[in-house]
């Protein structure tokens, strides 16, 4: 299975935020949104960089409430791991893990496509399977 599979039901909505913006902005953006991380783009759309509720709780952890007044990129990491929608479940699961990381961009010719976190590959990989195992099921029944 593909990235692509994933996007193709869940879909490809990504939010993203310009900057400068505060922290605190960016708290309320993934409060509104009911998400875990945003991606940061330049003025051009492309992929600038990454924060993740755990990077402001890092943040707020090392210098405090005040660290809400910060501004996004101070905190956000720029150097982003990605991955392409050819790419495999297994392929994506171990950059994250390696990185230590929930959330990677899907990037198509350096054009932002999606986003997936690793919920959605989990989920994914329980329902297939699950899937396999049926199959398995019905082949030795039938036999």
């Amino acid at each position: 299975m593909t990235i692509a599979s994933i996007l193709g039901s869940k879909g490809r909505d990504v939010f993203t935020i310009t900057l400068p913006q505060t922290l605190l902005e960016v708290c309320s953006t993934l409060r509104e949104h009911r998400i875990g991380a945003i991606l940061i783009v330049d003025d051009k759309g492309k992929l600038a960089g990454i924060l993740s509720e755990r990077d402001i709780v890092r943040r707020i952890a090392e210098h405090g409430p005040d660290a809400l007044q910060a501004d996004t990129s101070e905190c956000m990491t720029s150097n982003v791991v990605t991955c392409s929608l050819q790419d495999t479940i297994q392929t994506a699961m171990a950059r994250m893990s390696e990185g230590r990381f929930r959330h990677i961009p899907v990037v198509e010719n350096d054009e932002l496509v999606g986003m997936v976190s690793i919920g959605d590959l989990v989920k994914r990989r329980i329902a297939d399977a699950e899937r396999e195992a049926e199959d398995l099921k019905n082949y030795l029944y039938a036999s």
